[in-house]
């Protein structure tokens, strides 16, 4: 019988060893239900065949084409990834709205004795949760923001707070995106859908009495848009504004941005796009230190140049103030408990 997805905690806590989904490779790559795994009973090729056919030539044709094709990806991922189940496992299938697909692949399932069901109304009804949690519904709890210039170990603070116990939500990592122009991680963002999935299921998991504390960022992170849910909790969290001294930044960021050192193609490239704010004469000053690996330096103009003035235009007069002396692990530590004893 089709499971009626009522809640995004009440899926996490389905009696199901493993969510599969069976839509095309490109339908998952999209989006998915965090943790799913992809057994596509139609490539994205075949998805494209079956549906010209039903539409300009046969409708019983497709579905002949369809089903044998459905039975050989099948057979495959049988013998294949499927081949270490044991008879007591138990999958949770879906595809785009609970239909051919995840029907025909469920049925081959139970008939082999696993007890197999499906999503009712498959992704869809599962995104139509999503879009609930993060655009129609408030959230949760309270936030607490926590703010502060280029370089002083925000995101680095979250994961201390995390380990002492608060309750985080990373955007930065969910976006993978350091929320700069410098700041893509890897080499591409995922989409929206899969960065609001990631972030619907850890709202999903908060504890409604205590405050979350999240970064505070623009309305967007790279390409991604944080959705209204969350962009209003944030408009009136309560904020924290860190400082930390120059040299501590500088040694941070350097840190931090690794990547993107030793990649000179890339920062010269991104360097580029910040003549239309500062014009060539500044740029090509930057650029010079980048090609002589006076990186410090590098980083040292950008902060007082570009970073500073924008955030003191962008800053919350009422943050409260916490001055760091240095951004090492055990001065994070203890500002991470010292918040966490304040705001929990």
């Amino acid at each position: 019988m089709p499971v009626h997805l009522t809640s995004l905690s009440a899926l996490a806590a389905l009696p199901f060893d493993e969510v599969i989904d069976v839509r095309a490779p490109s339908e998952y790559a999209e989006d998915h239900i965090p943790g799913a795994i992809s057994l596509p009973v139609l490539s994205d090729a075949e998805r494209a065949r079956v549906g010209t056919i039903y539409v300009q030539q046969d409708r019983f044709l497709a579905r002949k084409i369809g089903a044998a094709l459905v039975a050989r990806n099948a057979a495959a991922h049988l013998e294949g990834p499927l081949a270490d189940r044991s008879g007591g496992w138990r999958p949770l299938v879906y595809c785009w709205r609970g239909g051919q697909r995840s029907g025909s692949f469920t049925s081959i399932l139970q008939q082999i004795g696993w007890r197999a069901d499906t999503v009712e109304g498959g992704y869809r009804s599962y995104r139509r949760l999503v879009v609930a949690a993060l655009y129609d519904s408030p959230l949760p709890c309270p936030v607490v923001l926590i703010d502060g210039g280029t370089g002083t170990a925000k995101t680095r603070l979250l994961a201390h707070l995390e380990a002492t116990g608060a309750q985080v939500l990373d955007l930065e990592a969910m976006a993978g995106h350091r929320g700069s122009l410098f700041g893509l991680v890897g080499t591409s963002q995922p989409s929206q859908k899969a960065f609001e999935s990631t972030l619907a299921a850890q709202v999903a998991a908060l504890d409604p009495s205590r405050p979350v504390f999240v970064e505070a960022e623009s309305a967007r992170i790279g390409r991604i848009t944080l959705p209204p849910t969350l962009a209003v909790a944030m408009r009136a969290a309560r904020s924290v504004r860190l400082s930390a001294p120059i040299s501590a930044r500088v040694c941070h960021i350097l840190d931090d941005y690794a990547d993107l050192i030793a990649d000179p193609a890339r920062l010269d490239a991104i360097l580029g796009q910040l003549v239309r704010y500062h014009g060539r004469a500044h740029v090509a000053e930057w650029r010079e230190l980048a090609a002589k690996g006076a990186f410090a330096a590098l980083v040292e103009a950008l902060i007082a140049t570009h970073y500073d003035p924008r955030y003191s235009r962008m800053s919350r007069a009422e943050a409260e103030p916490l001055a760091l002396p240095d951004l090492t692990a055990p001065t994070l530590r203890a500002a991470a408990l010292r918040l966490n004893s304040r705001y929990a």
